[in-house]
């Protein structure tokens, strides 16, 4: 089996990440393919793939070696270069792609400032293309550029033998919950029908628990939002009545539904506001 799939390795200078989205008509293609440490870079290594080229490839990366010099240094240690596919960015965003001589049709890649995108038994050079334009004109955070870039390729044709998995990883230093690792989105789908839009869904799902909004977009709990909640949560068995009053009865509610839901980060209970995305979702998927 070869994971032949369609990929992009990135790094963001705005925000100083570093990621790869990555699909295929293969199982658990984030198991393989998609490889990244802060500070240092993105690889991403498919067809006939040598996995090796993800943690050794970081390893010359933190060196402070270019994505070139470090792609040189990889194949000239690989016999089997020639059915390799791989990708990579470096820590300041040079970046570099080779499709070996043995790679199956179509197989090629696109690099630019920021980006190396591949993808080998395509429906054509399309799909590649279709991924480079999408992901330079979409904003944003760079997970949402990334899957951007990978929903392109996947409707321009991707994989020409259909689809099943994909994956999308970003890192940044302390980017990881609570601040302890580096992973700061890492998300699969293993074997689905539709795995990119799937996988869309995932980084819209890691925005909504883990996103912020400005503090002059925070909705304070009064009016008939508040009654609102107060209905809701007496449906739910947290409060016993919809008063229209922030009393303590409903501060403690609102903090054991919101803690029950994962939203301790996008809430504060003690000052009565809640971020305005949760609360649509909450009332979207709890409303009467």
């Amino acid at each position: 089996m070869h994971p032949s799939t369609f990929s992009i390795a990135a790094y963001d200078a705005v925000s100083q990440s570093w990621g790869v989205a990555v699909a295929s008509k293969f199982p658990a293609v984030g198991a393989l393919v998609p490889w990244a440490q802060a500070g240092s870079g993105a690889v991403a290594t498919q067809a006939l793939a040598n996995t090796s080229y993800g943690p050794h490839g970081l390893d010359l990366l933190a060196q402070g070696q270019s994505a070139e010099t470090v792609l040189s240094n990889l194949l000239a240690e690989d016999p089997g270069k020639e059915g390799r596919q791989v990708g990579l960015v470096d820590a300041q965003g040079r970046a570099a792609t080779f499709t070996g001589q043995e790679c199956m049709d179509w197989a090629g890649g696109l690099a630019g400032t920021g980006y190396a995108i591949q993808g080998n038994i395509l429906a054509g050079p399309q799909v590649v293309q279709a991924m480079e334009a999408a992901f330079l004109q979409t904003g944003g955070e760079l997970a949402l550029r990334l899957h951007a870039a990978l929903l392109a390729g996947d409707r321009a044709g991707g994989d020409r033998r259909g689809r099943q998995s994909a994956a999308l990883v970003v890192v940044k230093e302390k980017g990881g919950y609570g601040g302890y690792t580096d992973r700061m989105l890492d998300y699969r789908v293993d074997d689905d029908s539709d795995p990119v839009v799937k996988l869309g869904e995932l980084v819209n799902l890691h925005t909504l628990y883990f996103g912020k909004s400005p503090e002059d977009e925070r909705l304070q709990l009064n009016g008939a939002r508040l009654l609102e909640l107060q209905n809701l949560m007496r449906h739910l068995g947290y409060l016993q009545q919809a008063s229209g009053l922030y009393d303590t009865a409903t501060q403690e509610a609102f903090r054991a539904f919101t803690g029950n839901e994962n939203f301790e980060e996008r809430c504060d209970p003690a000052n009565g506001w809640i971020d305005a995305p949760v609360y649509t979702y909450l009332v979207r998927k709890f409303g009467k």
